[in-house]
C-alpha cells in the first residue's frame, strides 16, 4: 500500500462520509485489520462514534469483519473497494446508457446507501421520476421493477450474503460477529414481488397541514404496517460487472481502431455471448463457435457466413493474437484473448507523450522488439543518433526503460560488452499507476481549495436561489425576481463562472485519469494472476 494511495482513500472517504468516518477507515487502511478496542483507543474517538463509523464502512463494504479463533472481532479495510468510489459516476452513466434514467437511479440509490431491499429501491426511484415529471404524470413501480429485473439478469447487481438459518439452541451462546453465506445460483433471483403503485410527489406543506413532523409520521406508518415480501433480502452493485463492461467497450474500440468497423462488431458480438459465462478476471472467453457466432451476429447487419470466416481467420492470424482458435468443431472455435487487449491498451497509456511522439515511437518499438541496442533503436525507429540518444536516456532517467548488459568477456569490458535497452512493462505500469493516484488526490485537493476559497461567494448564491425559487412558487412580479437576481454583482458573477469552469474541468480529468488507472490495474491484475 502506497502513501499516493493511502492519501487519495483518505480524500475520497472525507468527502463523502466525513472526518470521523474518514479518521477510521485511514487507520485500518494503515494499520491492518484491527479489534474495536484498539481503534477507540488509537483514535481518540468515543465508542458510539467508531460503532456507527464501522457500521457505515461496512454497509457500503468498505471494511469488512472477521472472527478470530480467541473470540474477538477484527477489522479490515479494503483500500480497493475505497478506490472504486473514485468509478461512481462512471458506474452512474453506463447504467443511463444502458437502462435509461429509470437505471440510472437504481445504481444511483445502490451505490449512496451500499445495500438495500429491492422494494425499497423501486419506491424511491419512481418517487424520484415522479417529481422530474410534468403535467401531473407519475412513475409506476411495475415500470422500475422491470428495469431493476434487467439489471439483475444481466449482473449488474447482486444479492448481498446472508445470514444463515440455524436453529436456536439455549445451550449455545450465539456467536460475536455472524457468517454471511450466499449460494452462487442464488446471487441474480429476484423474489417475485407485486409491488402495485405510483410514485409519490413531495408536499413542502405536508408537515404544516398534517399538524405532525413528517419524520414522526413516516416512523409510525412503518411501525404500523406489515414488512416488505422481501423482506431480509438486500442488493448491492456489482462492481466487477461494470469492469467486465468497460472493458469490453475498450476491447471493441481497439479492435475498430486496428482493423475495421466489422471486425469490431464481430468482436462485440462474442464478448456478448461470453459476459455471462466468462469470470471478469479469465484472461481469455469461453470457445466459441463459428457457427453460434454466425447466428448471434445483429439481425441488421448483413455479413454472410464465408465473409465471417474471412475475418475471424484475419483477426486469429493477426500478430497481437487478439482471436485464437482452438478447434474445428462448429465450422471453427475461437477464444478471444482479453490479456492481449490490456497489453495493446496498457502500452498506449504507458507510452511517455510528454517527452513527444517521437520518443513514444521509440517506446513502442522497445515493446514489440523487446531488446535492442541503440544502433538499431536509431535504424528501427528512424530517428538521427543525437535524438535517439537523448530519447533513450530520458526515459532511462524516468524509469520507463531498462539496460541491460551482455558482456563478451568476464572483464566486463565497455567495448566487448553489448547494451541493450528494453521495457519492464509490469514495473512501468506500476509507476503510472502510483503517479495516477498522486494526480487524483492532487485533483481533488485542488478543487477543494476553489471550493474553500469561493465558500462565501457560493452560499450567498444558493440563498439568493432559494429566495427566487420561493417567489417564482408564490407567483412574484417579473420586477421583484430581478431586484433578487441584481443581488450578486456583475463581478460576482462572472467569478462564480469561473469557478463552475474550473471545477467541472477538474472533475473531467478525475474521470479521464480513472480510465487510465481503470486499464493499468485491469493489466497489473491479468499479468500477475497469468499462470
Amino acid at each position: 500500500m502506497t502513501q499516493a494511495e493511502i492519501k487519495l482513500c483518505s480524500l475520497l472517504l472525507q468527502e463523502h462520509f466525513g472526518e470521523i468516518v474518514e479518521k477510521i477507515g485511514t487507520y485500518l487502511i494503515r494499520t491492518g485489520p484491527q479489534p474495536l478496542r484498539m481503534i477507540v483507543n488509537e483514535t481518540g474517538l468515543v465508542l458510539d462514534q467508531v460503532k456507527k463509523a464501522l457500521c457505515v464502512l461496512i454497509q457500503h463494504n468498505l471494511v469488512t469483519y472477521q472472527l478470530q479463533k480467541r473470540g474477538f472481532v477484527e477489522y479490515e479495510a479494503q483500500c480497493k473497494r475505497v478506490l472504486r468510489i473514485l468509478r461512481y459516476p462512471r458506474y452512474i452513466y453506463t447504467a443511463k446508457t444502458l437502462y435509461n434514467d429509470t437505471g440510472e437511479l437504481i445504481v444511483e440509490e445502490l451505490l449512496l446507501n451500499g445495500k438495500m431491499m429491492m422494494s425499497t429501491v423501486v419506491r424511491k426511484v419512481a418517487d424520484r421520476l415522479t417529481e422530474t415529471m410534468q403535467d401531473g404524470k407519475t412513475m409506476d413501480y411495475a415500470d422500475v421493477s422491470n428495469t431493476f429485473v434487467r439489471l439483475a439478469d444481466t449482473h449488474f447487481v447482486q444479492r448481498c450474503p446472508l445470514v444463515p438459518e440455524t436453529p436456536e439452541s439455549p445451550d449455545t451462546p450465539p456467536p460475536s460477529a455472524p457468517t454471511l453465506v450466499i449460494n452462487e445460483k442464488d446471487m441474480y433471483v429476484v423474489p417475485r414481488l407485486n409491488l402495485i403503485g405510483k410514485g409519490k410527489r413531495r408536499r413542502s406543506c405536508e408537515e404544516q397541514e398534517e399538524g405532525e413532523p413528517k419524520a414522526k409520521k413516516q416512523k409510525q406508518d412503518e411501525e404500523g404496517s406489515e414488512p416488505p415480501p422481501d423482506d431480509g433480502i438486500y442488493w448491492q452493485v456489482n462492481i466487477d460487472r461494470f469492469h467486465q463492461h468497460f472493458r469490453d467497450q475498450g476491447i471493441v474500440s481497439a479492435v475498430a481502431n486496428r482493423m475495421d468497423q466489422t471486425s469490431s462488431e464481430i468482436v462485440r458480438t462474442m464478448l456478448r455471448m461470453s459476459e455471462v459465462t466468462t469470470s471478469s478476471s479469465a484472461p481469455y472467453t469461453q470457445p466459441l463457435s463459428s457457427n453460434e457466432i454466425f447466428r448471434s451476429l445483429p439481425a441488421g447487419y448483413n455479413i454472410g457466413k464465408q465473409v465471417l470466416d474471412q475475418y475471424l481467420t484475419l483477426l486469429a492470424d493477426d500478430p497481437l493474437e487478439f482471436v485464437g482458435k482452438s478447434g474445428d468443431s462448429g465450422g471453427g472455435t475461437y477464444t478471444l484473448s482479453i490479456l492481449s487487449f490490456f497489453s495493446l491498451l496498457s502500452g498506449d497509456f504507458i507510452a511517455p507523450l510528454r517527452f513527444g511522439s517521437r520518443c513514444a515511437r521509440i517506446f513502442r518499438l522497445l515493446l514489440r522488439k523487446k531488446h535492442l541496442e541503440q544502433k538499431q533503436v536509431e535504424d528501427f525507429a528512424m530517428v538521427p543518433a543525437k535524438e535517439a540518444k537523448e530519447m533513450l536516456y530520458k526515459m532511462l532517467s524516468e524509469n520507463f526503460v531498462s539496460l541491460q548488459e551482455i558482456p563478451k568477456t568476464p572483464d566486463h569490458a565497455p567495448s566487448r560488452t553489448f547494451y541493450l535497452y528494453t521495457v519492464n512493462v509490469l514495473s512501468s505500469a506500476r509507476m503510472l499507476l502510483h503517479r495516477c493516484y498522486k494526480s487524483v488526490a492532487n485533483l481533488m485537493e485542488r478543487r477543494q481549495y476553489e471550493t474553500k476559497e469561493n465558500k462565501r461567494l457560493l452560499e450567498k448564491s444558493q440563498r439568493v436561489e432559494a429566495i427566487l425559487a420561493s417567489m417564482q412558487a408564490t407567483g412574484a412580479e417579473e420586477a421583484q425576481l430581478q431586484e433578487i437576481e441584481e443581488m450578486i454583482t456583475v463581478p460576482e458573477r462572472q467569478q462564480l463562472e469561473n469557478l463552475k469552469r474550473n471545477v467541472n474541468k477538474i472533475d473531467a480529468s478525475e474521470n479521464q485519469v480513472d480510465e487510465t488507472i481503470f486499464v493499468l490495474e485491469s493489466f497489473i491484475e491479468s499479468t500477475v494472476k497469468r499462470p
